[in-house]
């Protein structure tokens, strides 16, 4: 049975993907190992996808009454299916970056779990700005939110393949050391090539995600000599955000 397979060993991959990136309730044991870490990343831009997807769902039922409405839930809804993860790291790296101490500081005050003025500050503006892009986008609502997510995913999938990372031993740390740039690869190719599929214009708010990503990159090399969770976290929550805008231009070609 495929259970007791080889191929059994990239549906752990995903499984661990669904339960590090969202809530949904996937409850089959996974062993947490280098092995499975690694391939867990191939199914990063999957994960984005089912996650705008579940928003775009959200957005199609209650757009019916009120565009708004639908914009509302929509986020709602993903909030809901991320565990609101992503926004917490958001969050702490805004308390910690924006408190312009020395390093050692700023990783005490993004572990602490208490939340900041800048932090509180992030999170209203991240959920605002969705709210209000959502509001004014036009087209395949449910499709550019699947490929925004999906796009931030891909972004993050590359990063914690190839950036340093700042805490040792931390869930970062463990996803770096396993090595898993080739599945990293492999699913970016695959995810590019739906990309082109749908139309090569989609590519636009990729090659955005990614150049936040890199902006990211600097400031965090320069804050903490690296990445953290927290800032993977944050660097998902602007790559959606970026890829939304960039749609908001892209489809007035299409």
């Amino acid at each position: 049975m495929l259970w007791h397979t080889g191929e059994n060993k990239m549906i752990d991959g995903l499984v661990l993907a669904i339960q590090f990136l969202t809530r949904l309730p996937v409850k089959k044991q996974v062993d947490f190992n280098d092995r499975n870490l690694s391939k867990s990343i191939f199914f990063f831009p999957l994960i984005g996808i089912i996650i705008g997807g579940i928003g775009g769902l959200t957005y199609y039922i209650f757009s019916y009454l009120n565009k708004d409405i639908g914009s509302f839930f929509a986020v709602l809804s993903m909030i809901i299916a991320t565990g609101g993860l992503h926004l917490d790291g958001l969050s702490d790296t805004a308390d910690g970056f924006y408190s312009y101490r020395d390093k050692e500081r700023v990783l005490e005050i993004m572990k602490d779990s208490r939340i900041g003025a800048f932090g509180v500050i992030a999170i209203i503006l991240d959920i605002l700005l969705k709210y209000i892009i959502l509001s004014n986008l036009k087209g395949n609502i449910p499709l550019i939110l699947a490929l925004s997510y999906g796009n931030s995913r891909l972004v993050i999938s590359y990063i914690m393949s190839t950036k340093k990372v700042s805490r040792k031993n931390g869930l970062g740390d463990m996803f770096h050391k396993s090595n898993p740039q080739r599945y990293a690869l492999l699913g970016g190719i695959a995810y590019v090539l739906i990309l082109v599929l749908l139309d090569p214009k989609y590519l636009i708010p990729l090659l955005l995600s990614f150049i936040v990503g890199e902006i990211i990159t600097i400031i965090s090399y320069k804050k903490i000599d690296g990445f953290t969770g927290d800032v993977y976290g944050a660097t998902i929550e602007l790559g959606e955000i970026v890829s939304l805008i960039a749609f908001m231009e892209v489809i007035k070609w299409i």
